[in-house]
């Protein structure tokens, strides 16, 4: 661990500042413009971001919460243990559709996994520009590698040193990323009370002034020197002028004790209850460095120019942008753009903000002003209400430039008009005349993110706890939804196939309720309408006798029907009583049609796989060949990415007079893999039967399948036991080496040497090599399934099986032993519980016993 990384660990409120340290650290050694950290949560499967640096919190909510099962770079990057690199949108969109369906501009992005030990506590995030070549991503990643390395390690320290287990479940920290320059355009607040000459300032002002916060600023005298000693008496007089109700002409620049230019803002607050004089006054002070590059940027587009930082704060607004925007200068400086200017607080406006943040080229559209009273309204604007907007991203800033459409004589650089259309909110402003510039804005992607991420992500899906659990995951955040219910129609009886946020035995009742029973889930499907009650009240009144939980919220009853047949019906439930607009109602009825067909093609995988899986497990054999010294045991796990049947085997054939233990793979899927894996286990049984040796076997089955010809090879390992002496005789084609556990607990990778698959090569040699199992010891025969993961080399998923076997314990009949049943449970359990396994496995265990089995 780095030196900086252990001291953080020893320092107050640590957590924060290691998280907000190695972010920023991270942005700067990797060349990217924003970057965070995602942690595990108190919540199973839920990650949190906890530290957001350079882009605005609140413009991102949607990616605040991360299920780690889903298809987005960030889970896999936890789930899987692996780097993600995606240069640019391309990549982007070719591997992760969901993210970038919901982020889609021009921006690359870096993934690294944090883990301290055995633990993987969350995912280092870089966002970065975009690059053609993945090479060049190379070195940024490396650095990446080391910072989650040292956060890895620290956070381990952090909870061997006592401190509770780290995890995130608020909001995450918004900070300031490394900027190119020297910090410039800071902005402070204060306010000074007449009354008790008292002047409190924000520690903006503080950091700015360069003084500890509470001193040196508490009176008007005290401020102005601070701020501007050559100047302090004219500072003064504008406070005391300002607190009678005439503000000096606004900005007032002074100097600081540098002789370096400071702008200072001073209002009233305009309070007829309190006499002149004593009226609050607040201001604020700007460090303008930030105006010259505003300036410069105003030469060239000289209409209204505003500047906005990393974390979506106004730093710097010309009188033009003030007017046009319709705010005062001083509501707008240091102000989050969303609350200097909430008219444009929309999400209608929030792609086209993102997309400056996030890519390098600039961005423009156009924005409809809410009309004022008809007697404010500005001749400068003779067109009413439309302003074309164009933002150009920085480094450190944002530099927006605003002007009235209508008197636009030719597009900017680069600006492509808006296609005409219907406004976003559906309709023109009442009195906005038709002019001759553009005449719509574009449509914002944000109204639609939720449901194309659900439309991509239910074509993904394809059993129906997968389509449920895209429902929920993608679903109820798009409308703040906290209970879910899809049940699925079968022989005129409803079903609970998924719920999540009822109370315990809350739907029990519910449970397989016919098509005429009177209730609101029943009669969505039967009515083919969706049933939408907007307080728990409302549904009560509308079906008396009802049986409601103890919330006071409202639901959602959508029909889930497709091509005109009933599938199901879905209930989403409100912690609280709300409307549900005309557009969401739309959206909500479209998305139950997609959800329908979803669970109807789910519907007919589960019973196609269940005859696939049938004809799987009827190749496999039914029962081990047995000797009383041997006790062997076998386990198989299908894939459960695809439908198709593997081509994975193991078997246990009586040879002379003693036994064959065999394993095998057939390349690849489907019906043909399947086919091949039975012709060379009848192959392999046979050659076994005859008690030919184990070289002879592997080349009989080699010739075997080249003359079959099936256009597939297969890996296979041939173990002939003696189950008396212990004597094991092995022959290897391109299979995994076998592991073996010795009675006092050490284990092995068995180093054996091996041929070329079967299939490929009719002259290969398979040599044999002799081992001897002493009895207790366990042999474990195992396919590449159970070992290898995405991007993780196979030797490292070998040695982990070695260690998982190490402590399964020994076979029953020594003390503390678990059985061999037992043992072979152990090590398929994490792959048991794997919901999307892309790989059949097949596990055989073998053991001897000291004494015959009676």
């Amino acid at each position: 661990m780095t030196g900086r990384a252990e001291h953080e660990t020893r320092t107050p409120g640590r957590l924060d500042s290691l998280l907000t340290g190695i972010t920023t650290e991270a942005i700067s050694a990797a060349g990217g413009f924003a970057g965070g950290v995602y942690l595990r949560s108190s919540t199973p499967g839920l990650l949190r971001l906890a530290v957001l640096s350079g882009l605005p919190g609140p413009l991102f909510r949607p990616w605040w919460r991360l299920h780690v099962d889903r298809r987005f770079p960030v889970a896999d990057a936890y789930r899987l243990g692996v780097q993600v690199v995606l240069p640019d949108a391309t990549e982007t969109m070719r591997r992760y559709p969901q993210f970038a369906a919901g982020l889609p501009f021009q921006f690359g992005s870096l993934y690294v996994p944090v883990t301290g030990k055995s633990t993987t506590y969350g995912v280092l995030t870089l966002l970065r520009p975009s690059v053609s070549d993945t090479t060049e991503v190379l070195p940024d990643r490396d650095r990446m590698a080391q910072l989650a390395e040292d956060l890895g390690e620290a956070l381990w320290t952090l909870e061997e040193d006592g401190g509770p287990d780290v995890a995130w479940d608020g909001e995450p920290l918004c900070v300031r990323p490394p900027v190119a320059r020297p910090p410039a355009g800071r902005i402070g607040r204060f306010t000074w009370d007449p009354a008790s000459d008292v002047v409190t300032a924000d520690n903006r002002l503080h950091a700015l002034l360069g003084v500890a916060p509470g001193r040196s600023t508490d009176t008007p005298q005290a401020l102005a020197d601070a701020v501007g000693p050559a100047d302090a008496h004219q500072i003064l007089t504008a406070l005391r002028e300002t607190a009678a109700g005439r503000p000096p002409p606004l900005p007032l620049p002074v100097h600081a004790a540098d002789g370096s230019l400071r702008l200072l803002e001073l209002w009233n607050l305009d309070d007829t209850a309190v006499p002149p004089a004593t009226r609050a006054v607040r201001g604020l002070v700007l460090d303008p460095d930030i105006g010259s590059a505003a300036d410069g940027a105003a030469d060239l587009l000289p209409e209204g120019v505003f500047c906005l930082d990393r974390l979506g704060l106004i730093v710097y607004a010309n009188e033009r942008a003030a007017r046009l925007l319709d705010r005062p200068r001083a509501q707008l400086l240091g102000r989050p753009f969303g609350e200097g200017v909430p008219w444009l607080d929309r999400p209608a406006y929030e792609d086209h903000l993102r997309e400056a943040l996030l890519s390098s080229e600039p961005v423009h559209f156009h924005v409809v002003r809410p009309l004022p009273p008809a007697e404010n309204v500005s001749p400068e604007l003779p067109g009413g209400d439309w302003l074309a907007l164009s933002v150009y991203p920085g480094s450190d800033l944002l530099t927006c430039t605003v002007v009235p459409s209508n008197r636009m004589a030719e597009p900017a650089p680069d600006l492509t008009p808006p296609p005409e259309g219907p406004l976003c909110e559906g309709h023109r402003a009442a009195g906005a005349p038709q002019t001759a510039g553009p005449a719509a804005e574009v449509t914002s992607m944000a109204p639609l993110y939720r449901p194309i991420v659900l439309a991509i992500a239910l074509t993904e899906a394809v059993t129906a706890r997968q389509v449920s659990a895209v429902v929920m995951q993608e679903l109820l955040p798009a409308f703040g939804g906290r209970r879910l219910a899809i049940y699925l129609l079968q022989e005129r009886h409803l079903y609970l196939a998924w719920e999540t946020g009822f109370p315990q035995g809350f739907l029990a009742p519910f449970e397989g309720v016919s098509l005429d029973a009177r209730l609101p889930g029943v009669e969505t499907l039967t009515g083919g309408r969706p049933l939408f009650f907007e307080s728990m009240s409302q549904l009560a009144a509308a079906y008396p006798g009802i049986a409601l939980d103890a919330t006071e919220g409202s639901r959602a009853f959508l029909p889930l029907i497709a091509s005109g047949r009933p599938v199901g019906s879905c209930i989403l439930g409100f912690d609280r009583p709300r409307s549900f607009s005309t557009e969401e109602r739309t959206v909500l009825t479209a998305l139950a049609g997609l959800i329908a067909h979803a669970m109807e093609k789910a519907q007919r995988y589960d019973t196609e796989a269940a005859l696939a899986r049938g004809l799987q497990q009827a190749l496999l054999p039914r029962r081990l060949s047995a000797h009383p010294r041997v006790e062997t045991v076998g386990r198989y796990l299908p894939g459960t990415q695809g439908m198709e049947v593997g081509g994975d085997w193991y078997d246990v054939v009586e040879s002379g007079d003693g036994l064959a233990l065999v394993i095998g793979d057939v390349q690849g899927h489907g019906v043909q893999a399947a086919a091949t894996m039975g012709q060379l286990r009848s192959a392999v049984r046979a050659f076994a039967l005859g008690d030919r040796p184990p070289d002879e076997v592997m080349s009989g089955t080699n010739h075997l399948l080249i003359d079959l010809d099936p256009g597939l090879f297969a890996s296979c390992c041939y173990i002939r036991l003696d189950p008396l002496t212990g004597v094991a005789r092995v022959a290897r084609a391109g299979h995994p080496p076998p592991i073996i556990r010795y009675p006092d607990g050490r284990t092995h990778v068995l180093d054996i040497p091996g041929g070329v698959v079967l299939g490929v090569d009719p002259h290969a040699h398979y040599p044999v090599t002799e081992l001897q199992l002493e009895p207790g010891a366990i042999l474990a025969l195992y396919t590449d399934g159970l070992v290898e993961r995405p991007g993780v080399d196979i030797d490292e998923g070998i040695t982990a099986l070695r260690v998982a076997l190490a402590r399964a314990g020994s076979p029953a009949g020594r003390p503390g032993g678990r059985s061999l049943a037992g043992v072979a449970d152990r090590l398929t359990a994490t792959a048991r519980h794997v919901a999307d396994r892309p790989d059949d496995i097949a596990l055989l265990l073998a053991t001897r016993r000291s004494e015959p089995q009676r």
